[in-house]
């Protein structure tokens, strides 16, 4: 397991460098397990990675690093409502006690220093965890997610819960039952959703990095609107104990960074098997590190050899012309990198958003029953069980809970199941079968991760069938359980400075490896971007 791994004992292994292999050579078999920061990696992309090299060559204390985003987040949260809980105080008893550490000599975790938010929806047993929700208001779970023990255990901390869509359910964050987060590039737009508090706390540079749950796109949509990283893995591949289940078929625990780098080594942290939790695999953990090397040892060729496909259903009617201009743009770069482009259809593909639904809302319905006001979540005073039970949930769940499970209730009924959740399954196995001859084909395929760019607050709140087609990116990818990369790649028109617009990459299961590689390499080389957001624009980032 990660959290057994030592750290390297000295700041060397942090900066010897490797030139990166030509994309045809990169073998498809695992390697066994490394420590996060023994490679050959440069540190100037990634916060975790300079963080651990300031804290070594004692350039900064780790309470000063805790301090200065504390700092920011004070300034910054009132404008933007991305966390529903801080602990400063735990937060500095911590970062002090690293230091206390470093001046013991002692070894530090791959994660030492490192601050993390955490979405409300997963368990944290010093914080409460209410999914969002005023059922489960003041609720604080007596163990912690699988995913935040490990980081906890390599160094990591954990800055704060952030805010969502009620039980995950939503893409603006509006839903959420106790505040309404604003995007960090324009204050009157929405961040995305439902992990909108994650992706505008690293946007906004209010924590390096966060978690957040990914069941139709909640990671990758709000990467997209927030100019950041997101990274949905293989169904499988990071244990869900801990996380509230909304559509246990779907739902995946996904990470945000301001780089793929910083991204790939949080998902490498919290990856594994897990005995309390039978849907993870038992897969060998691919060093995911080992993909992050010096851009300058690059020729000038480095994806020679990688056959990209662009999904043409993804650019039909529909997508706003900013959108479709800068994926355009991003299949050149790919191109100008080696990459041989070539359009691919999936016809099955308009086919992913009425069953997603069908089956989310199937077994939302299910999962939601036990808060009932008795076993979990909060409890109405009543006379009478039933009268309890109801009033409950009535005064519990927000009116996209109720929509979803009534939905959820009806296409499960005697009479309906086959019209609906049978058929709705069928569709997944066909949507599962055009990914697998797609992917035989292309080693990637490339797509826009949201039809548009960030739109404003409230203007689809009280049309909820035009929010569920925002949806249509990034569905099909749950359904067919693959791993899938968000990063920034161009502006749309919009607010003072342009909105971001994110590349979504979508590659074979379990080949976040790959997936990582190419984006980085992307990443690096795109030139006239900087994608620090307006509100912090004027303070020393780093982009």
């Amino acid at each position: 397991m990660l959290s057994t791994l030592q750290p390297p004992r000295s700041l060397s292994h942090f900066r010897r460098r490797t030139s990166l292999k030509p994309f045809s050579s990169l073998s498809s078999q695992p390697v066994t397990h490394s420590t996060l920061t023994d490679q050959s990696q440069s540190t100037s992309q990634s916060q975790i990675l300079s963080t651990r090299d300031s804290l070594l060559s004692r350039q900064i204390s780790a309470a000063e690093l805790a301090e200065s985003f504390l700092s920011r987040l004070r300034r910054t949260e009132p404008h933007l409502r991305s966390f529903l809980h801080v602990s400063d105080s735990a937060v500095l008893a911590q970062a002090r006690d690293l230091d206390d550490k470093l001046r013991r000599n002692e070894e530090l975790g791959p994660l030492a220093g490192v601050l993390v938010a955490v979405k409300d929806n997963i368990c944290t047993a010093d914080m409460p965890s209410t999914a969002g929700s005023r059922v489960l208001e003041g609720y604080t779970p007596p163990y912690d997610a699988t995913a935040v023990r490990k980081i906890k255990e390599l160094g990591g901390i954990v800055v704060g819960k952030t805010n969502m869509d009620e039980f995950g359910m939503g893409s603006t964050t509006e839903g959420s039952a106790f505040q309404v987060t604003a995007n960090p590039w324009d204050t009157t737009r929405v961040p995305g959703g439902s992990s909108g508090g994650s992706a505008a706390a690293v946007s906004a540079r209010q924590s390096m990095v966060s978690l957040g749950s990914d069941t139709g796109g909640s990671v990758r949509q709000p990467a997209s609107f927030c100019g950041v990283v997101g990274l949905k893995p293989t169904y499988g591949r990071v244990s869900r104990f801990g996380l509230m289940a909304y559509a246990s078929s779907l739902d995946v625990i996904g990470c945000f960074g301001t780089s793929v780098a910083d991204a790939g080594i949080l998902l490498h942290a919290i990856s594994g098997h897990d005995r309390l939790d039978a849907t993870s695999s038992k897969r060998e953990i691919p060093d995911l590190a080992s993909q992050f090397g010096s851009i300058s040892l690059l020729d000038s060729k480095p994806l020679k050899g990688l056959k990209v496909g662009l999904i043409r259903e993804t650019l039909n009617d529909g997508v706003d012309i900013g959108v479709s201009s800068a994926i355009r743009t991003a299949a050149l770069h790919l191109e100008e990198l080696g990459c041989s482009i070539g359009d691919v259809s999936l016809p099955s593909f308009s086919l992913g958003l009425p069953a997603y639904y069908v089956i989310a809302s199937s077994e939302s319905s299910s999962n939601l029953s036990r808060y009932d006001g008795l076993r979990y979540g909060n409890q109405v005073a009543t006379d009478e069980l039933n009268s309890q039970y109801m009033d409950s949930r009535a005064k519990g769940f927000g009116s996209e809970v109720k929509r979803r499970i009534l939905t959820g209730t009806y296409a499960l009924s005697a009479g309906y199941y086959d019209a609906y959740y049978k058929r709705a399954q069928q569709v997944r196995t066909i949507i599962r079968k055009s990914f697998k001859e797609a992917l035989g084909e292309y080693d990637i395929l490339i797509s826009p991760a949201a039809p548009s760019a960030a739109y404003k607050i409230g203007e689809k709140k009280d049309d909820p069938l035009a929010m569920y087609v925002g949806d249509i990116m990034t569905v099909n990818v749950n359904l067919a359980g693959l791993p899938a990369l968000v990063l920034p790649c161009g502006f749309a028109e919009g607010g003072s400075a342009g909105l971001p617009v994110g590349l979504q990459m979508v590659g074979a299961a379990f080949s976040e490896e790959k997936l990582l590689r190419v984006g980085h390499i992307f990443e690096q080389t795109l030139q006239n971007c900087r994608f620090v957001p307006p509100l912090i624009a004027d303070e020393d980032i780093p982009c």
